[in-house]
């Protein structure tokens, strides 16, 4: 998370994980899920926060998962079944369940088929708002492979010099194991930033980076400004003079895996709420485990030994900046925005939840 989405330090309040976690099960309870699922759930959640990844965790999507159950709109009780499949393949109708709950669980599909034939993939249909990408990609670190999810989001974001949204924000997950170094995990979406982090700055009060988001009529805004009432998302790159169609074109990438490829759509032409994809890569059915982690930790630390430009302090790979604030949050605890905790006491008042946090 860049620093202008992260809670001022002056007004944020320190929650354990432990026991926040255990207020989003409850709620997850509440919302008619088993408790095994509502345990699932918030896991993802709270993985998000605890790793500083905000825009995904309970701050910004548990008010919206709650909305969303009260209307209807998520299965507390999802069947989740194979559509068609072949081998290392499968599609699965998630039965409008929880992504929280169904990507896992999808993943979990493409790991056990990765061992059988060295690759295993799963394009779920039906589905609902999965959290973050890099939660599902890391299931697979612990198995000794490599991991990719990727999920098609809100439909915000316009084509190279386009007036009208026409692919979702679309992030990507890859996690790759490591040896000793903290590994390799990448989470994006294909947009300029992730919609959610738009929805943040304006909860925050805070400008967003020119590049990121267009006028209602497409163009543009290159300057820092605050959000407007109505805007579009751009790709990835901003313009097209700075790589906007590299941005796009992968965001079309997972409307095709995710949704052409499971048969829902894509884009304006979505059958499914959301659509996901899921990778796994068996190391050993490639290479060597031990010698592959050997060279992923030189790689690693590599990078990390990297001498800074002018001004720069470190040189990062995705994922180390994440480990290291988990490392600190789990000591110190999440901050949370106090309008965040009124929403929490307010929602536990209303479904009649303990409101045990220290």
């Amino acid at each position: 998370m860049l620093e202008r989405f992260h809670v001022p330090h002056d007004i944020a309040v320190r929650v354990k994980h432990k026991e926040i976690f255990k207020v989003v099960e409850n709620i997850f309870i509440k919302m008619g899920m088993s408790k095994k699922d509502a345990e699932l759930s918030a896991d993802v959640l709270i993985y998000a926060d605890i790793r500083g990844i905000e825009s995904h965790g309970v701050s910004n999507m548990l008010r919206r998962y709650v909305e969303s159950f009260s209307e209807g709109g998520i299965n507390p009780t999802p069947k989740p079944k194979v559509i068609r499949g072949k081998g290392a393949v499968a599609t699965l109708d998630s039965d409008s369940g929880h992504g929280l709950v169904v990507g896992p669980y999808a993943m979990n599909m493409a790991i056990e088929k990765a061992k059988d034939y060295g690759i295993g993939s799963v394009t779920v249909i039906n589905g609902k708002h999965f959290g973050a990408c890099a939660y599902h990609a890391e299931m697979a670190l612990k198995h000794n492979m490599i991991g990719i999810a990727m999920t098609t989001g809100g439909l915000m974001v316009a084509p190279v010099n386009g007036a009208e949204a026409k692919v979702g924000l679309n992030p990507i997950g890859v996690a790759v194991p490591t040896k000793n170094e903290p590994p390799f995990i990448f989470d994006a979406s294909m947009s300029s930033v992730a919609g959610n982090k738009i929805a943040l700055a304006q909860r925050l009060g805070v400008k967003v980076m020119g590049g990121w988001i267009a006028k209602e009529d497409g163009t543009p805004i290159m300057v820092e400004s605050m959000v407007p009432d109505k805007y579009l998302m751009l790709p990835s790159g901003g313009t097209r003079e700075i790589g906007s169609h590299k941005g796009f074109s992968l965001a079309m990438l997972v409307e095709i895996l995710a949704g052409v490829l499971g048969g829902s759509g894509a884009g304006n032409f979505r059958r499914s709420d959301a659509a996901h994809h899921f990778i796994a890569y068996d190391i050993d059915s490639f290479t060597d485990v031990d010698q592959f982690k050997s060279d992923m930790d030189d790689y690693m630390k590599s990078i990390k030994e990297t001498k800074p430009a002018p001004g720069a302090d470190r040189v990062l790979y995705a994922g180390l900046p994440e480990y290291e604030e988990k490392i600190e949050r789990e000591d110190n605890g999440i901050p949370y925005h106090p309008e965040v905790l009124d929403w929490f006491k307010g929602i536990c008042a209303e479904l009649g939840i303990g409101w045990d946090l220290s």
